[in-house]
């Protein structure tokens, strides 16, 4: 296939090819927008050769923070192409695209100003015994090479969150994006070499989980792998790293509850975004609605009222509110489930039908309690619609998952919301918005199967270093 541009691997600053050749396809039109060469085994072992050479020599933290400042003014100096490169190949409408853009400048950076924060702690050594005259404190010293591996549903912005904070931390990176989104990484690792990074500092293979994530994962030499993506796939990795430290962040069922006191109007239009933008493909998408019995009549005039003014269409339609999903087989799987529900008693109230791989705002209520939409990660426009009478049973009920990444509740009473944040069981709790609600400075990860450790660049640099201990004593002992 001729005449389309090309997305190649990048290793020591050269773009190179295999013969292994993937077309990206537009996710709306289906026509191929980009060719992508998958990366061999031996190129992912290159790769990390070439950041582990690179490793040794850390960029000083100034220079880390001019490369990461430079990228964030070239993103923002580009967003428009960028946002409809992003729609094209995710699907995402160009609105959510713009969005998730100008999100990848603040994370660059708030990456660039976390370079020149790093810091350790001085210990209190003199307290114990025999330690009067010494002096002790912490530093953190980079921990070498930063493997990344990054899923489609935000594939410029989640590479800024793995990249820049690796790059802070005085780190060398190696990128493996989703072969559905394979653009967007290439252009920042682009942006990062015209920058002035060294370029064996980035390096971008391209390709599935198998083999091209497992050859990454696989290689000892990859110091720290930070992953976004499923739960399945989070196990299989952690289940191979041995020693080694990585961030997981996976799956959830995420659950809002919009209490009796809430502001139902407010409530609604939240929750509307929340469960159905970028088609309800986002890890806190909110899945599972409690409303409190005495509201649910309303809430649900009002929440089916905020979907039923959604555009679906082309993503790169600026009146578009949601494309397809990223896969016709990800939208039959979806409308299965609903299917699979209703059969098991639960009625639609909104939606429920694709049309290949576009599936509207999908509204159920009366969903059994072991439906597959109540108790597994849909990750489509479906929210399925609870009601509930008392809100200790209904924390018990959100928490009753094996996940927990965030959940948001709405409420004007101070005394269940300090219940609730005291009590869900999550990384993270919202008070009034939505579980998926998220600034990309703060600190953010899940418990339990939603995964460990902390994205947020000053969080994630942190986890990025390694803490070591400097202990002294004057020459000739003690003085």
């Amino acid at each position: 296939m001729t005449g389309l541009p090309t997305v190649a691997n990048l290793i020591n600053g050269e773009w190179l090819r295999s013969d292994h050749e993937r077309t990206v396809h537009h996710k709306f039109t289906g026509e191929p927008i980009a060719l992508a060469y998958d990366a061999t085994p031996e190129m992912v072992a290159d790769a990390v050769t070439v950041a582990r050479e690179a490793s040794r020599t850390p960029l000083d933290p100034p220079a880390r923070y001019e490369v990461l400042r430079a990228v964030a003014d070239a993103i923002a100096k580009d967003r428009e192409r960028l946002a409809l490169d992003v729609a094209r190949e995710s699907g995402f409408s160009v609105k959510d695209c713009l969005g998730d853009t100008d999100r990848a400048v603040q994370t660059m950076l708030t990456s660039a100003e976390e370079a020149k924060r790093i810091d350790g702690a001085v210990v209190p050594i003199q307290a114990a015994p025999g330690f009067e005259h010494r002096l002790a404190f912490t530093i953190r010293q980079p921990v070498g090479v930063v493997g990344a591996i990054t899923p489609f549903n935000s594939p410029l912005n989640t590479v800024a969150h793995k990249v820049g904070p690796a790059l802070a931390a005085g780190n060398a990176a190696v990128v493996k994006p989703s072969p559905f989104t394979p653009i967007a990484a290439a252009a920042l690792c682009r942006m990062l070499l015209e920058a002035g990074l060294p370029a064996g500092l980035i390096g971008l293979v391209l390709g599935p989980g198998d083999p091209v994530g497992r050859a990454l994962v696989d290689d000892e030499r990859v110091d720290f792998v930070t992953f976004t993506g499923s739960t399945a796939a989070g196990k299989a990795i952690s289940a191979r790293l041995g020693m080694r430290r990585a961030t997981m962040e996976c799956g959830n069922v995420s659950a809002t509850i919009v209490c009796r006191d809430a502001d139902i109007a407010s409530a609604a239009q939240q929750c509307s975004r929340g469960a159905f933008r970028k088609s309800g493909q986002v890890c806190t998408s909110v899945q599972r609605l409690y409303v409190h019995a005495d509201v649910v009549d309303e809430f649900l005039d009002q929440l089916s009222a905020a979907a039923s003014k959604l555009v679906l269409g082309d993503p790169e339609d600026p009146a578009t509110d949601i494309g397809p999903m990223i896969s016709e087989a990800a939208a039959k799987r979806a409308e299965e489930w609903v299917n699979a529900a209703v059969d098991q008693g639960a009625r639609v109230v909104a939606g429920g039908k694709r049309s290949g791989p576009m599936m509207p705002p999908t509204i159920l209520v009366d969903v059994a309690p072991e439906a597959r939409l109540l108790c597994e990660e849909v990750f489509a426009p479906v929210v399925s619609v609870v009601p509930f009478d008392d809100v200790d049973a209904v924390i018990e009920a959100v928490n009753d998952t094996p996940y927990g990444l965030q959940a948001g509740i709405f409420t004007r009473d101070l005394d269940t919301a300090l219940v609730a944040a005291r009590r869900l069981r999550m990384g993270g709790v919202v008070i009034n918005s939505t579980s998926s609600t998220r600034a990309d400075l703060m600190p953010y990860g899940g418990v339990k199967d939603s995964g460990y450790g902390t994205e947020g660049p000053r969080y994630a640099v942190r986890d990025m270093t390694e803490e070591r201990l400097i202990l002294i004593e004057p020459a000739g002992g003690r003085k």
